[in-house]
Parts: structure tokens; C-alpha cells; sequence
């Protein structure tokens, strides 16, 4: 009866009520899409890497040697011997272990030189193994295996002929021409770094770089590259094989911490080794202040939509009190005044929520083609979690206790007035 009521009198004011409308939507989606982006984005950050126990780098700090490995972000201050490497595969405690070389790009992408162990004992999300969509993995010296999005952005498909370069991102200082790489395969989706990068072997890495001329050899990108095979320069100097990093499964988990402290006491080269999930915790930490103020400005902007809402219903009050005393020359009490202009309040508060949602899963589904592909962000269009759920639990609560304000305000007006409006 009083909802019923209060609909009609919002019918009244139909533009005031519009726009408070959206200004309460918009906030809610705004609450709501940070909230999602944050725990999604959360959840594909950890799913970047499963089941790998350690990974090995030159002395660095531990979320640097993660960035760099992992995520594809920044370069490695140095680089790891082969022998090092070896030794360290070769011990008793070790299951698997996959050597990466990083340093080179195609076309704004990284290059990632890799063995042929890196598509079967690769992990990311909850255990998930890497897929091929399109043909299959390395079989030959100049194989290359692409991301998904290199392969959708690039266009290429197994049979395609690609030059890598020296250089990350998107700038490369020289072009390996003489030497193209042949696309044998492309990897299914996985919302991972691995999307945005092309796999080679190590082999093709040490082919490409011993032919690559002096001249043209960059020291500032040999620096940010990991340098592949060992090979002969022109002028008949060997270099040792050298790789960026490397990722190590271990028999018995339990035996972790053991071996990072081994690797990280290495007497041959200063090493370091990091357990990825401890990690990763301590990069949320360094992004929880960003994450936490990104959450409260979402959060102000809620309350600037109900203080809206707010002043547009104190603002009315004056020219609603005829309205008022004409209900109460029918019969209404003060406190079926009282529950008219709660109930536009609650009425504007629970709509504006529903129409927040609705516009927050067309716009997910809208764009979750470009979150996938641009940031490699996987949304789930699914139900509310609990936590969302208390969100908007909590501004349907705001919205009715600021209601309460002129609620009371006009409750008191009615008292004054009576049965004769006196303005």
C-alpha cells in the first residue's frame, strides 16, 4: 500500500527521480565492478602459476625475479650458467626442471626460449596444463609455439614464418632475418602471461644469436636478454650457455624450503629462490594500498548517489506539504506520512541496486572480450559472491536509514500542519 503510494508520487516527479535513479545505479556498478575486477584480477594473478615448488634466478629480490619469470615484467639483472643450472636439475630432490631464456620480442611480444618439458610440466589456475588449440609443440631446431593473443592479434597460424629481435616490448634493436622461426603450434587460451608470448627453443635461441653480427649486437639488450646456447661469435670467442631463469618441481613438497636454501647458499654463483605463492603475497602487498584506495574512492562514490537521493527528497518537502495534507484529509495518519517517504527512499535505493547489477553484467559481458585480450583477465559472469552480497545489503541499508531523515522531517510537518496547510 505505502510502496504502491510511494511509486505514484515518484510518477510526480519523474525527472528528479531519474536522475537520482542513475546517479545510485551508477555508483552501485562502480562499487560493484571494482569489487569484481579486484577479486578476479586477484584470482588470475594467482592462477598465473601452479604447481611449480620454486623458481631459480640470478641474485635479485624475490618479487622481481617472480615479475620478470612469471609475469613477463621487467628483465633479469643477470644471468644463470648452464653448469649451475645443471647441477641444480640433476640433484635428487628435483622432479622436473624447466630452463627459461628471456630477452627477445617479435612485434611488441615476448620471447620466451624454452625446452620442450616446459608444455608438459607448465601449470597455471588449479592445476591446469597447458593446451594446444592448433598444431602441436617443438619438434624442430627454428619451432616456434605462440599465444593465444599473439596468434589472434598477429594473426598467425602453424605454418607462418615470424623474425624475432633483440629487445623487449616495443623496441627492437636488431632483427634476426636470416633466421625466421616456423609456427608449429598455438596454445589454447589460458588468461595467463603465456597468451602473450612466443615459445621457441633454447637451441633456435642459440642458432639465432650466434649468428647475429657484432655489429649489430646490442650490449644494453644483452644485458635484458638471457642469452641461448652455447656459440661462436665471428671473431671465434665462445661465450657459455647462459639462461634467465628456471623453474623447479620437486619430488616431496616438503622438501621446498630445504632446497631454497640450498640454491639460495649456491657456492658456484649467487643464486636466488623463491616459493611463487609466498611470493605473490608479498606483491598483493605492495598493491593493497592502490587496491584499497581504488575500493574507497567506489566507496565515496556511493555516498555522493545517496546524499543525492538525500537533498532531491529534503528539497521536495516544501512543495510536497500540500500533498501531505491532502492525504491526511483522507485519512492518513503522520505515520503513513512517515512510511510514504521511507518508502520512496527504499523504493529509489533498491532499484537503483537492481538497475547498478543489470548494467554491471551487460558491461561485463560487453567487454570481457577486451579484458581478456588486453589485460588477460578472465570474468566470470556469474552469481554475486557473499561478499558482494553484503555490499549491497549495506547501501540498500544506507539508502533507508537516509531516508529516515525526511521521513522524519515531513512526519513533523504533518504533525504541525494538521488537517490545514500553512505555508
Amino acid at each position: 500500500m505505502v510502496l504502491a503510494l510511494a511509486v505514484k508520487s515518484l510518477r510526480n516527479r519523474k525527472f528528479t527521480a531519474v536522475l537520482t535513479l542513475l546517479s545510485i545505479a551508477l555508483a552501485v556498478m562502480l562499487l560493484l565492478g571494482v569489487e569484481r575486477l579486484r577479486s578476479e584480477s586477484r584470482e588470475s594473478f594467482a592462477a598465473t602459476i601452479s604447481g611449480t615448488d620454486l623458481v631459480v634466478g640470478a641474485r635479485s629480490s624475490p618479487v622481481h625475479l617472480l615479475l620478470f619469470s612469471v609475469f613477463r615484467i621487467g628483465n633479469a639483472t643477470n644471468n644463470i650458467r648452464w653448469d649451475s643450472y645443471s647441477a641444480i636439475a640433476q640433484r635428487p630432490e628435483v622432479a622436473w626442471a624447466i630452463p627459461l631464456s628471456l630477452g627477445d620480442s617479435h612485434r611488441g611480444f615476448r620471447v620466451l626460449g624454452t625446452a620442450r618439458e616446459y608444455f608438459e610440466h607448465f601449470r597455471f589456475g588449479r592445476d591446469h596444463k597447458l593446451e594446444l588449440a592448433q598444431g602441436g609443440p617443438f619438434d624442430d631446431l627454428h619451432d616456434a609455439v605462440l599465444g593465444a593473443d599473439v596468434a589472434a592479434k598477429l594473426g598467425y597460424k602453424p605454418g607462418d614464418s615470424i623474425v624475432i629481435a633483440h629487445g623487449a616490448g616495443e623496441v627492437s634493436f636488431s632483427l634476426h632475418e636470416d633466421q625466421p622461426f616456423r609456427v608449429v603450434g598455438v596454445l589454447a587460451r589460458t588468461g595467463t602471461p603465456v597468451d602473450r608470448t612466443v615459445h621457441v627453443t633454447l637451441e633456435g635461441l642459440d642458432a639465432v644469436h650466434a649468428e647475429a653480427s657484432e655489429d649489430a649486437f646490442d650490449p644494453l639488450a644483452a644485458a635484458g636478454r638471457a642469452g641461448a646456447g652455447e656459440h661462436e661469435h665471428h671473431a671465434g670467442k665462445k661465450t657459455e650457455r647462459a639462461i634467465t631463469a628456471f623453474l623447479v618441481g620437486l619430488k616431496s613438497r616438503g622438501a621446498a624450503l630445504s632446497m631454497q636454501r640450498l640454491v639460495n647458499e649456491y657456492s658456484d654463483e649467487p643464486l636466488t629462490a623463491i616459493l611463487p605463492g609466498a611470493t605473490l603475497l608479498e606483491v598483493w602487498e605492495i598493491v593493497g594500498a592502490a587496491e584499497k584506495t581504488l575500493f574507497a574512492v567506489s566507496a565515496l562514490v556511493v555516498v555522493v548517489g545517496l546524499a543525492g537521493m538525500l537533498v532531491a527528497l529534503l528539497t521536495s518537502l516544501g512543495e510536497r506539504r500540500r500533498e501531505m495534507a491532502v492525504l491526511r484529509s483522507v485519512g492518513a495518519r503522520p505515520v503513513h506520512i512517515f512510511g510514504l517517504i521511507l518508502g520512496e527512499a527504499a523504493f529509489l535505493t533498491l532499484l537503483g541496486i537492481a538497475l547498478g547489477i543489470a548494467a554491471l553484467y551487460l558491461g561485463l559481458v560487453a567487454g570481457r572480450p577486451w579484458l581478456e585480450s588486453r589485460l588477460g583477465l578472465f570474468i566470470v559472469v556469474g552469481w554475486p559472491s557473499a561478499y558482494e552480497f553484503a555490499l549491497m545489503i549495506v547501501v540498500a541499508a544506507a539508502g533507508v536509514l537516509i531516508g529516515l531523515i525526511p521521513a522524519y522531517r515531513i512526519y513533523r510537518y504533518s504533525l504541525a500542519d494538521g488537517m490545514t496547510i500553512r505555508i
